[in-house]
């Protein structure tokens, strides 16, 4: 039977490890100075090489071959661990085998020396699934081992580890490999199977891995039974459910052009064509993420792993989005990849993300709240986020002043760039549609938030943030600033003001913005008169206030 690449190809020397040179460096010196700690902590992703890199050391200290050379990987002992017939290498599935009895044994038998070698490695892969007695009964072993004993525990989630158990060892932490390193080694790989591959596929395949190496190995390997001559990029596309970069070029391209009508017609001819949009929409998150590089950096040097005519379209794409488009995009795509995974119309949540990102996500709401005028002055169609801010007001006839083509053309760009400032009347709108947000409260968010609402004393409104001020109510303050609810009740207010919005509870009496929220107006409403929380339970919930005698209070 033919075994697996990943297996064939697995690290057996120090040299073959890719893209950890900052564990095998130091355990090379270790090596060299007879400095090897008793427990080391590999960390890291999956697939980025921790046991591979365990068994590399073990070989190196039961190595019989040169000391300059270990492990060597020829004499007896490297070829028993390479095997896996090795008695002195004991590996344990922590998942399997986490409960204290397991650890016991192990604590049991540490003590006899070894029969083979001049160590016995003990590797605990996923060693973070041991139960709490478990781990209690693998401390005082890991504290004082015998001098034959050494040990390597191995886990995608350190955080799991107590910390009396991590005090006890030496840490590395494995990183994801880069893409440049995985297309390298795959090129190896496919150099020595004798396998034809184009350089594309090879770097589709690295990508798709996310840094991790037996990931892509795999693939290559599924991608080797194709029954083609060579692996091309099209059958990557094709085994992945992925599209050409050209047709997620594309789609920003019609983002940036503000192009609804010819993004939807891609997504739709993608269906049609059975890709993947899961895996569509990450192309594009991962895309616009290069955009969003270029334009915070100016360094395209930093997409080093895309191709030059990628680059470059993402050069020409980042100087026709904003700087808050792109991040809007990438936030709002990214939420897009956890809906796609079910529901009656799978297209669905990505057309409604290409919608929001090009027309803004208060578009419909925005017109349909606002009040009639003559069919000979309605508003323009709604813009996307950010807006295009209103023409300034004319100077007045005594200060005309004569500008430059050049400076008239940088006020112009920078107009074009800046967003919007509300000003007083978006306060006046929103404290006249008051009762409206709260019944949209109430529907999308519950009762007890709508009522938490009307304890609101003051709001600020700066270009992008509302501040909600909640005089000395601490708990309604607290009950809106709840992770969940603070999420629903800014979409709510951005729907009423027309952008993207976020918002901030405060206490005190007034409303305060940081200068990041740009030009701050404000509504105060006076503290004094009856609390708005009592107001509601008195006509909402048909609640009676009484005085300290039991009596009813006279209105």
């Amino acid at each position: 039977m033919a075994q697996a690449l990943y297996r064939k190809w697995r690290s057996r020397t120090f040299d073959e490890v890719v893209g950890q040179e900052h564990v095998t460096q130091t355990l090379r010196n270790a090596l060299r100075d007879n400095r090897v700690a008793h427990a080391y902590l590999f960390s890291g992703p999956r697939g980025t090489g921790k046991t591979s890199t365990a068994r590399i050391l073990a070989k190196a200290l039961n190595c019989t071959g040169p000391e300059e050379d270990r492990p060597c990987d020829v004499c007896p002992t490297c070829v028993a661990i390479s095997e896996g017939r090795m008695l002195d290498l004991i590996e344990i599935d922590a998942a399997s085998n986490n409960g204290v009895d397991d650890i016991r044994e192990l604590r049991d038998k540490v003590g006899f020396r070894p029969s083979e070698g001049t160590y016995k490695i003990y590797i605990i892969d996923e060693v973070h699934m041991l139960s709490t007695s478990a781990f209690n009964a693998l401390l005082k072993t890991l504290e004082e081992p015998p001098p034959h004993a050494r040990f390597v525990l191995a886990t995608t989630e350190p955080h799991k580890i107590p910390a009396t158990v991590h005090s006890r060892c030496q840490r590395f932490d494995f990183r994801r490999i880069p893409v440049v390193e995985i297309a390298g080694h795959l090129r190896h790989i496919a150099t020595e199977e004798n396998v034809q591959a184009e350089d594309a596929a090879l770097t589709a395949i690295a990508r798709s891995a996310q840094g991790c190496m037996r990931d892509a190995i795999s693939l290559l390997d599924q991608m080797t039974s194709y029954g083609a001559e060579a692996i091309s990029l099209e059958q990557v596309h094709q085994v992945l459910g992925s599209v050409a970069s050209e047709s997620v070029s594309g789609f920003v391209d019609a983002l940036a052009d503000q192009n609804v009508a010819g993004g939807l017609q891609l997504v739709h001819s993608l269906l049609l064509a059975g890709a993947s949009l899961q895996e569509f929409t990450t192309q594009v998150v991962e895309h616009l993420r290069g955009v969003m590089l270029v334009q915070m950096t100016g360094d395209s040097g930093l997409l080093d792993d895309r191709s030059p005519e990628t680059v470059k379209r993402m050069e020409v794409q980042a100087r026709k989005l904003t700087q808050p488009q792109t991040l809007y995009a990438v936030k709002r795509f990214g939420e897009a990849i956890g809906e796609l995974k079910g529901g009656y119309q799978p297209q669905l949540p990505l057309e409604l993300a290409l919608i929001e990102v090009v027309r803004g996500p208060a578009a419909t709401v925005v017109q349909a709240t606002a009040p009639a005028q003559p069919a000979a002055a309605q508003p323009a169609p709604a813009t996307p986020t950010p807006a295009t801010p209103a023409p300034a007001k004319e100077a007045p006839a005594d200060k005309k002043t004569a500008a430059s083509p050049k400076e008239e053309k940088t006020a112009a760009s920078a107009a074009e760039s800046a967003p919007v400032p509300l000003d007083q009347g978006a306060v006046s709108k929103l404290r006249a549609q008051w009762n409206d947000v709260l019944s949209a409260v109430r529907e999308q968010c519950g009762l007890k938030q709508q009522a938490a609402l009307r304890a609101v004393r003051d709001i600020a409104i700066g270009e992008n943030a509302i501040a909600l001020s909640f005089g000395n109510n601490k708990f309604a303050k607290d009950m809106i600033s709840e992770g969940e609810t603070l999420a629903q009740v800014s979409g709510i207010l951005a729907q009423f003001v027309g952008r993207q919005v976020t918002v901030e509870c405060q206490e005190g009496e007034t409303a305060t913005l940081s200068a990041a929220a740009g030009r701050v107006v404000r509504d105060e409403r006076t503290a004094d008169g009856p609390d708005p929380l009592l107001e509601f339970a008195v006509s909402e919930l048909g609640a009676e206030v009484k005085d300290e005698k039991g009596g009813k209070r006279k209105k």
